[in-house]
């Protein structure tokens, strides 16, 4: 199949029900050939709420007033320990952009997991100095997740607060320099923000490869009620009729697909945001169609409930050792297997 921008938008948007579940089918087979039938767990920690901006998409934003918090060493520590006594090979922090979470706070948290559990270090606490990027790494990080959400300039400005001056270039910026220092990077895209076209869709698909990402992250946008987005409409004007595209499991399970042909060694999640779109099977369709992580949640649940980066993300109070026999059983109905080990990208590793 050739991925070339008309291919990918009329795959987007088509209504062939053939050309689509063939589109499914080379995606699911291409996952298989490249990154194999393992699922990897990545034990996710929400270490802070705290930010300081006002993305318009996302429910902890500067300008929102809510109880924040800011997990200490010792509670990731925990979190690390149990995700490596359940099996996984990664602990992955997460946070809103935190200047609490300071350089060396950071970094002897990274040490301490890495002494303590061996485990993989991913980062997705946002934009920072090149130089905490740099002594993050050297302290033992193996990955970045900095998402750009949008590849188009006037849509990046519009939901991103101006404290994000330095806009989209800056934000590539940013990519390349987490490459340069050795990280397996991580970016990708949310799907169905007010504004966005089919063809900026298209264009962020082609994005992932020239970027040649280790890792895709793709979810669906949420509207939650206490952002601009939902509070001020009319400074997001949506797409033309008929170009606007759509936030729903199925547009978002098609990027994964694509997400898939475009970097066939790629790691690619089932996120969250697609099982709340379609909780009867988002995450099955998204393992069935390209993807091949599940970042399972061990935040304590004092501190999940408060990171509501979109509605109803509070509602998976689950914890992952309750769910564990479930996902395995899950896992198993789609002859796919718990993987072991840190599952670093084939990608990575073959660069």
């Amino acid at each position: 199949m050739t991925m070339d921008f008309g291919t990918i938008r009329e795959l987007l948007v088509g209504r062939d029900p053939d050309a689509v579940r063939e589109m499914y089918g080379l995606a699911d087979q291409t996952r298989r050939d490249h990154v194999g039938d393992d699922v990897h767990l990545r034990g996710l920690a929400e270490v802070s709420n705290h930010c300081r901006r006002r993305c318009a998409y996302c429910g902890v934003h500067a300008g929102r007033t809510l109880p924040r918090y800011r997990m200490t060493r010792d509670e990731v520590l925990e979190a690390a320990r149990e995700a490596k006594e359940l099996g996984y090979g990664t602990l992955v922090m997460q946070a809103g952009e935190d200047p609490g979470l300071t350089r060396v706070m950071i970094a002897d948290t990274i040490r301490a997991v890495k002494e303590k559990t061996g485990l993989a270090v991913t980062l997705s606490l946002g934009e920072r100095d090149p130089d905490e990027f740099a002594a993050w790494r050297e302290a033992g990080a193996d990955r970045y997740l900095l998402r750009f959400e949008t590849s188009d300039p006037d849509l990046f400005r519009r939901i991103h607060p101006p404290l994000a001056s330095r806009g989209l270039d800056g934000r590539m910026a940013f990519l390349r320099q987490l490459r340069e220092l050795g990280y397996e990077v991580g970016s990708g895209v949310m799907v169905g923000i007010p504004g966005q076209t089919w063809d900026m869709l298209a264009r962020d698909i082609l994005l992932f490869r020239d970027l040649d990402l280790d890792m895709i992250g793709i979810g669906p946008y949420l509207p939650h009620p206490d952002t601009d987005l939902v509070r001020f409409p009319e400074r997001f004007p949506p797409a033309p009729v008929g170009e606007q595209a759509r936030a729903d499991g199925e547009t978002t399970t098609r990027v994964v697909a694509l997400a898939r042909l475009m970097q066939p060694d790629a790691n690619i999640p089932a996120t969250t945001a697609l099982a709340l779109v379609n909780r009867d099977g988002g995450r099955e369709h998204a393992l069935s169609r390209g993807a091949n992580i599940i970042m399972p949640n061990l935040t304590p649940a004092r501190h999940r409930r408060l990171y509501e980066i979109y509605p109803a993300k509070a509602d998976f109070t689950e914890t992952a050792r309750a769910a564990q026999a479930t996902l395995a059983k899950q896992l198993a109905g789609l002859g796919r297997s718990i993987g072991t080990g840190r599952g670093d990208s084939p990608n990575r590793r073959k660069r």
